[in-house]
């Protein structure tokens, strides 16, 4: 769940089953309560459906009622409106008791941390809620390899069709499938096939009372409630035998299980409901490639109109149907989401590209040349010119570290920053270490930007150079002769040290000279061999590569495709050039 030492903050559960264990306030709201739907169920009769949250908000944690029965307290006080929790505080929701430690004091954590791991809410959360159904999932006793107490009289291998019993007619079989196609024919939505299936169940067994699907969120958690159905719209009894799903998921068996014997004083009495006598089948729900992905249950309190091994066998056939359709409703659904986020990429994309130059500086004597192209959609790799006041041109260019969304959206701040930052300070020098502080103290998390800021004064031909742990330029002067340029003093990457100082060198251009600054996806390009390009191989082509600084900047690209041999771009590639022409 969570290293020792994490950060995160967390309740320690002092009152309740989970006594000693810590509950990780992670993501920005976990609700309390007896719902299935709640982060942290409390199975407890005086605990509200949804009774109390913790909301997360810019760093702090409030804890809120949630017009509960038997109402939430902090430190023995009644919450009447979202309460600030502070160190040590003790929440309280009914019987249960927890000490709140936020992430700066880390309370007591060690690595014998047991954890709470809080329930991921699903968006058939909602549907159930707004039901109003409450469907507790019993932990009952834990299954061993001899289970005398689940009252299970019938077992059908679900997983081969081995244990499918031939003797149930071939045609109620048909009349099954052709009743549960009919329903699932024109569904791909989950949260459409799922109630499907449920409703084909109900006419396929009209004895049904009860019926579930459960199915995992994740392949390492246990299958949750996504559907439910009762006969009748005010029961508010319905509940799901941990027992029955664990061993039909563990084993891969279709199960036939009954609450009671079949005494003959039972099949007429009135009290049969009250005695919530059964008759349950439980399906696994098993994926062509062999994955549980959850079981179907269903229930009938009529022992007159009980379960039989063939209603078992059906069942079993019926699953493998539906497991077809929600294998095909996830195929679905992960190409909607794919499309949505290629979509989505696409338009980051021309997002972050409107943030590059569209066109070069005009300065006469000068020329320059630049080239980009994201490892990804979208990349953390950025360049600018930026034109100030006094007639001076800032050419910019960092490395976000990472690449992606995440690296994009830190460019996209750093675009403006940049700008601020050189405009408003007299130096380049205040420049980046004004850039620094605002990216250290933005609460971005722990990427860190390398970054070359060049301004160019054109009238006296000279650079002044700053560096924040970013690869030296490379110059070339008009006799080829070739150098990496080194400041006077290179500073550590944007983010790391807020109040980090920088320090500017000047460096005089004499006619026909050229500067190359560029991110390490030009140095880091490797071949399929995993060799790399190299900063040597790179100043040895620019000792012998075009003039002309376009042909220069294009010649370079070509060179490290040529160089990496078709191996996939592993990272951002940026190159900016510019030269005092003679």
């Amino acid at each position: 769940m969570l290293n020792a030492g994490a950060t995160v903050a967390h309740l320690k559960v002092l009152i309740g089953e989970d006594a000693g264990k810590v509950i990780p306030l992670e993501g920005d709201r976990i609700v309390f309560g007896r719902h299935p739907s709640c982060a942290v169920i409390l199975e407890d009769g005086a605990v509200s459906r949804q009774h109390a949250q913790i909301v997360q908000s810019h760093g702090s944690y409030y804890v809120k009622d949630l017009r509960s029965r038997n109402g939430t307290q902090v430190n023995e006080a009644d919450v009447a409106e979202p309460t600030l929790l502070k160190e040590s505080d003790i929440v309280r929701v009914c019987e249960y008791a927890y000490s709140f430690h936020d992430d700066s004091s880390n309370g007591d954590l060690s690595e014998d941390t047991a954890y709470v791991k809080p329930r991921k809410p699903t968006d058939n959360d909602a549907i159930r809620a707004t039901a109003n159904i409450n469907v507790p999932v019993n932990s009952d006793e834990a299954i061993g390899d001899d289970d005398d107490r689940s009252s299970i009289i019938s077992r059908i291998d679900a997983r081969s069709g081995s244990g499918v019993r031939l003797s149930v007619k071939p045609e109620v079989k048909l009349r099954a499938m052709l009743e549960i196609g009919k329903y699932l024919s024109n569904v791909l939505n989950i949260d459409d096939v799922l109630p499907s299936i449920l409703a084909a169940l109900y006419q396929i067994f009209p004895q049904a009372d009860q019926a579930f699907v459960l199915l995992k969120e994740e392949e390492d958690e246990e299958p949750q409630v996504r559907a439910c159905r009762s006969r009748r719209k005010d029961d508010d009894s319905m509940s799901v035998s941990r027992t029955i799903v664990n061993q039909a998921m563990r084993t891969g068996e279709a199960i036939l299980s009954a609450d009671a014997s079949e005494d003959s004083r039972f099949v007429s009495s009135e009290s049969l409901a009250g005695l919530q006598i059964r008759s349950m089948m439980c399906a696994p729900l098993i994926a062509q490639a062999g994955q549980r992905l959850g079981v179907i249950q269903i229930t009938t309190f009529d022992l007159r109109s009980k379960f039989t091994e063939d209603d078992l066998d059906l069942l079993v056939n019926i699953g493998t149907q539906c497991t077809f359709a929600i294998e095909n409703a996830n195929m679905h659904q992960t190409l909607i989401n794919r499309q949505n986020l290629e979509r989505d990429l696409e338009i980051a994309m021309q997002v972050q590209i409107g943030f590059l130059p569209n066109k070069s500086p005009d300065v006469k004597e000068y020329d320059f040349a630049d080239y980009y192209e994201a490892a990804q959609h979208v990349g953390g790799d950025y360049y600018d010119y930026i034109e100030l006041p006094d007639g001076r041109i800032a050419i910019t260019v960092a490395d976000v570290a990472g690449k992606g969304v995440p690296a994009a959206l830190l460019m996209a701040r750093l675009y403006s920053a940049a700008r601020y930052h050189l405009l408003t300070k007299k130096t380049p020098a205040e420049a980046m270490s004004g850039l620094n502080s605002e990216i250290a103290t933005s609460g971005l998390g722990h990427r860190f930007i390398t970054c070359a800021m060049a301004v160019l004064e054109p009238k006296s031909h000279e650079i002044v150079l700053v560096s924040a742990g970013h690869l030296p330029p490379i110059a070339r002067d008009l006799d080829g002769n070739v150098e990496q340029i080194e400041g006077d003093d290179t500073g550590l990457p944007l983010g790391i040290i807020p109040d980090q100082t920088f320090v500017q060198s000047v460096h005089p251009l004499k006619s026909g000279e050229t500067w190359v600054l560029y991110t390490d996806g030009v140095t880091e390009a490797m071949k399929p061999n995993r060799e790399i390009y190299g900063s040597k191989r790179l100043q040895a082509f620019i000792k012998v590569g075009p003039f002309e600084v376009d042909a220069l900047v294009k010649a370079t690209v070509d060179d490290v495709n040529l160089f990496a041999a078709g191996h996939s771009q592993s990272d951002d590639l940026c190159i900016v050039a510019f030269q005092r022409v003679p």
